[in-house]
């Protein structure tokens, strides 16, 4: 492990530095994050980082997080067009629907009127023919 404390400025106080050439927990981290991120354009993907540079790999591993963020939310957006797109296809067929059962309700208030028209009629009819019936039994007894 090596350490190295500074004073930046007479009026600061001292920061301490340490680092180990033997920890490579990072770079075992980074071996296993070398992947490539097919969703990202080539100038986006993460750049293999600086072994020696503990920053460089933290950097590198933030990146590939983040890759892995945005697939993530791309793998997102596009199962929410996909549910968005049979929505509105279902809203479509629901709007025919509608417009059918508005046209069939239309027919039944028609079609429910000319019933009553034509059964008044009858009716009528019926009891016209009853009274002519009537009338001529009335003439053929002179009893």
């Amino acid at each position: 492990m090596i350490t190295s404390t500074r004073r930046v400025s007479p009026d600061k106080s001292e920061v301490r530095i340490a680092f180990s050439l033997d920890d490579t927990s990072d770079i075992k981290d980074v071996e296993d994050l070398s992947q490539a991120f097919p969703d990202l354009e080539q100038r986006l993907q993460p750049v293999p980082p600086c072994m020696s540079l503990r920053e460089s790999v933290q950097v590198y591993k933030e990146h590939c997080r983040m890759a892995r963020e945005f697939h993530h939310v791309k793998h997102e957006i596009s199962v929410l067009e996909e549910r968005k797109r049979k929505l509105l296809a279902e809203l479509v067929e629901d709007e025919k629907v509608a417009v059918e059962i508005a046209r069939l309700d239309e027919e039944f208030q028609r079609l429910t009127e000319e019933n009553h028209t034509l059964v008044t009629l009858h009716s009528e009819r019926r009891q016209q023919l009853e009274r002519l019936c009537l009338t001529n039994r009335t003439r053929q007894d002179p009893s």
